[in-house]
C-alpha cells in the first residue's frame, strides 16, 4: 500500500513525518473533542447562534435524540456549552449554548486546521 508523500517519506529507519514549516507538528494536537463531527456541529452551530434547544440541534444536523445526547453531554462535561434544563408546560426543554471555553476552543481548533490546509496546499 502506498503512502502519501506529503504525510510521509520513507526510508530504511521507518516512516518518517514531514512537517512543512510552519505548520502544526501533528494532527494529533487537535482538539479530539472537538474534531469528531457530530460534537464539531454542534459547537459550529452554537457558535452562529445565542442558543438552540436540544430539537433545533437534532433537526439542524439530522442526527438522532441519543446522538445528540451523547455528544453534548461530553461537550457539556467538558465545559464546552452549557445546558439549561425546563418545561415548556409538561415538555422538558434543554437550552444549549456555547460556554466562553467552548468559544476559545472552537477558535483554536479551526486555526489549527487552517494551519494544517495552508500547509498542504502547494506553493
Amino acid at each position: 500500500m502506498a503512502k502519501s508523500s506529503a504525510a510521509m517519506a520513507l526510508d530504511a529507519s521507518g516512516p518518517k513525518k514531514i512537517t512543512p514549516r510552519g505548520a502544526p507538528k501533528s494532527a494529533q494536537e487537535l482538539d479530539r473533542l472537538i474534531h469528531e463531527r457530530t460534537r464539531l456541529g454542534i459547537v459550529s452551530a452554537l457558535a452562529v447562534n445565542e442558543s438552540l434547544t436540544f430539537t433545533e440541534l437534532k433537526n439542524l444536523l439530522d442526527a438522532s435524540d441519543g446522538n445528540i445526547s451523547v455528544h453534548a453531554r461530553k461537550l457539556e462535561d467538558a465545559g464546552y456549552v452549557s445546558c439549561t434544563k425546563s418545561f415548556d408546560g409538561r415538555v422538558p426543554r434543554s437550552e444549549y449554548k456555547l460556554t466562553a471555553a467552548g468559544r476559545n476552543e472552537l477558535n483554536k481548533y479551526l486555526k489549527h486546521m487552517e494551519a494544517l490546509i495552508k500547509a498542504m496546499r502547494p506553493k
